[in-house]
């Protein structure tokens, strides 16, 4: 290999590190983090071909997560980390073709799973059959009461229509679909809102996450593109914070020339922490020349946004640069070649946060903060 092409070829694998180092190692006192992925232990789920399950839809066994896994969620309980993870089976061909179904998987230390063999959410004969029927269950992301009901929000998509859903269990195996989350919101108004991705806020109490109510209501941030509010008084019906319009209130929006250009699509549950409420969601970078030249064009990253806990919509601070990016092979290989992170669990276990994301659509992995390691 000549100079040149030596060159090249650190400059091609190496620079993503450095910027991965930089940002993290630069992180304010607000932000949460450095996440660090265990050495040797990535991915922690992949792919499963002998995983066989009877599918309403077609009436026959299929392997149900035998195409690509990813995008997991995860919540703690009686002492293990349970990830729920999105499924794809290979019903068809290319991003959104394939019917995708939820997976469960357990821990004892928050890195090896033992997986369920059948998904826990899926398409079935049901009432929500119009909403999920071909393409099924995407996404979850999951938070719990202090009573100990799991509360999961997820995407279900019809091939017309994606929408933002709620589930609800008190096992994690069993789940009680009770429909889209806006749909009785304003008489129906954003009944047929293409939304998705729902941040519900958490807290950290006697050493659990758990569930919290801001002023008095249970309230999540969600969104794609933009970043929104929505409320509720019983976790299952929520109403989205509308402007003096009459529209959307659109809290945080896609930046010019920065990692989060193209959107800026919410996480895994949001947490109370003493400086405001922290969110920490997904950013797209452009593929034009609007996008943050230091990263891959089309790059999914991770950022943190601080919002004020009096008045949840207004922002205290907001990182300049993602806190993770794609590093590793299978973060830039796979249904998204582009490179992604893609962030959706997020667990207090252990006196560590456990951060579990998707891998270029094709994987799940997961990262670990140690907060003792940053004294």
């Amino acid at each position: 290999m000549n100079k040149i092409a030596l060159r090249l070829f650190l400059l091609v694998f190496f620079l993503p590190l450095a910027f991965a180092a930089n940002a993290q190692g630069q992180l304010p006192e607000w932000a949460l983090g450095p996440f660090v992925r265990p050495e040797s232990v990535n991915p922690i789920i992949s792919p499963n071909a002998e995983s066989l399950f009877f599918d309403p839809m077609s009436k026959q066994k299929i392997a149900w997560e035998a195409s690509d896994v990813f995008n997991p969620a995860a919540v703690v309980s009686k002492n293990k980390i349970y990830v729920l993870y999105r499924s794809e089976d290979r019903s068809g061909v290319g991003i959104g073709k394939r019917t995708s179904r939820i997976g469960l998987a357990e821990s004892n230390d928050g890195i090896k799973m033992k997986r369920n063999p059948e998904p826990v959410l899926y398409p079935d004969e049901d009432n929500q059959k119009a909403y999920e029927w071909p393409g099924g269950c995407e996404d979850p992301r999951i938070a719990v009461t202090e009573e100990g009901l799991y509360v999961m929000l997820y995407t279900q998509w019809n091939r017309n229509i994606f929408r933002l859903a709620v589930s609800t269990s008190k096992d994690l195996k069993h789940w009680t679909k009770h429909g889209a989350a806006f749909s009785k919101a304003y008489n129906g108004k954003f009944q047929d809102l293409k939304c998705k991705s729902g941040s519900i806020v958490t807290k950290i109490e006697n050493g659990k996450q758990v569930i919290a109510k801001i002023n008095g209501r249970y309230m999540m941030y969600w969104g794609e593109r933009f970043m929104n509010i929505a409320t509720s008084a019983d976790l299952i019906n929520w109403e989205p914070a509308l402007n003096a319009n009459g529209d959307l209130d659109l809290i945080i929006k896609p930046r010019k020339r920065y990692f989060d250009s193209d959107l800026t699509e919410c996480g895994p549950p949001a947490i109370v922490t003493d400086k405001g409420i922290l969110v920490l969601y997904n950013g797209k970078n452009r593929g034009d020349a609007e996008r943050d030249t230091n990263y891959v064009a089309n790059t999914y990253s991770a950022g943190q946004v601080l919002f004020d806990l009096r008045n949840p919509s207004k922002v205290i601070a907001r990182l300049d640069e993602p806190f993770f990016v794609p590093t590793a092979p299978f973060e830039k290989s796979g249904q998204y070649p582009s490179g992604t992170v893609f962030i959706e669990g997020l667990v207090y276990f252990k006196k560590k946060w456990f951060l579990y994301y998707g891998c270029a659509d094709s994987r799940v992995a997961v990262a670990i903060y140690d907060p003792a390691a940053k004294k």
